[in-house]
């Protein structure tokens, strides 16, 4: 534990590094809630954003939070259109042409599509 004397000599950034580095080496992910807690028993306070940033300046990243429409995406459900059309490469469009010129006409094509895609459920 920290003296009083020495909070004042104590560099809270060094504090908060080396448990990080001794919590990843334990194969456990560091989260401000957790060292903020371990370093108040210490003796050393630290803030929440303060433990944020220097796990971040140490290559941390933060989990990504989901906004409340991705938690319907994350449970399974498909992308929207849009987000796939944006993933379409050069050969895709090549495939696609194909597969048109075999229905004979690109709204045939589409239909057949929709029906397999009802069928995969």
């Amino acid at each position: 534990m920290v003296d009083k004397k020495d909070i004042k000599s104590v560099n809270k950034s060094d504090e908060i590094r080396k448990l990080a580095a001794a919590m990843k080496e334990r194969g456990e992910k560091p989260r401000p809630v957790v060292i903020v807690a371990t370093l108040k028993k210490q003796g050393v306070v630290v803030s929440s954003p303060q433990v944020s940033m220097v796990l971040k300046g140490m290559g941390f990243r933060p989990r990504k939070r989901r906004k409340s429409g991705e938690v319907a995406a994350a449970r399974g459900t498909k992308p929207r259109a849009a987000a796939r059309s944006a993933q379409l490469s050069i050969d895709d469009l090549l495939a696609a042409k194909k597969i048109v010129e075999q229905f004979g006409s690109a709204d045939r094509a589409i239909a057949a599509i929709a029906a397999l895609k009802r069928f995969e459920g």
